[in-house]
């Protein structure tokens, strides 16, 4: 494991707002609670597209995986689990939360732009409310979840819409962080879009996604 300093040095792309070492420390401070900041039941959205979609010893990337819930949720369905996240503490809590599940899930720290993605290797790569991406950011991140994918694979995503502003019930402030379906059909453009979807919907995901939401859902296919 190199250095959270030697991570931010090798950086590539210098573009985005925060290097890893930044990330991670805004991130520490939001999961640094004994409390699951966004719940520990899985994503509503995710669950009803894994049901629909994905099977038993499917392997599944989770980007940005923070304290467990989805991963280790989709773990228990049988699948095969690799996720990462630019938080420490966060993955602490999710490497515990998988053992108290009595399932595995392989957890790397690492942010999106210094993450070893592998080519042609998951049956479906997972996005939830991973807003913390500027635009440039989340083109890298939809390039690189197209070739993570096996041909056939799916990029399942979920996200705050402009909406979601009024709302303030979660999510980020800025509106270039927030995902419309012009946007999301542009970025998915390598791939068959099997469903897109604006909606308003109730959550309950922990303190920081709880109450009326707009939110948008993706389903894409390599």
């Amino acid at each position: 494991m190199t250095s959270l300093a030697d991570s931010k040095n090798n950086q590539v792309h210098q573009d985005k707002p925060m290097g890893f070492s930044d990330a991670t420390q805004f991130w520490n401070e939001r999961f640094d609670k004994e409390e699951f900041i966004f719940g520990k039941e899985p994503n509503e959205y995710l669950v009803e597209k894994t049901k629909q979609y994905l099977k038993p010893k499917d392997k599944v990337l989770c980007i940005a995986d923070g304290e467990g819930r989805n991963g280790v949720w989709l773990a228990k369905q049988g699948m095969q689990v690799i996720g990462f996240d630019a938080s420490d503490i966060a993955l602490a809590k999710a490497k515990q939360f998988a053992k108290d599940n009595q399932v595995q899930v392989e957890y790397s720290f690492s942010d999106t732009d210094s993450y070893a993605w592998q080519e042609n290797t998951y049956d479906a790569v997972i996005g939830i409310f991973i807003q913390f991406a500027d635009p440039a950011m989340r083109a890298r991140i939809f390039e690189q979840a197209y070739k993570a994918t096996k041909p056939g694979g799916l990029f399942i995503l979920q996200g705050y819409t402009p909406k979601q502003l009024d709302y303030k019930t979660g999510g980020p402030s800025l509106i270039e962080h927030l995902y419309t379906e012009e946007l999301i059909r542009d970025l998915a453009k390598d791939f068959e879009i099997l469903e897109l979807v604006s909606y308003e919907k109730e959550l309950s995901e922990g303190p920081r996604h709880t109450g009326m939401s707009a939110i948008l859902g993706l389903v894409a296919k390599k």
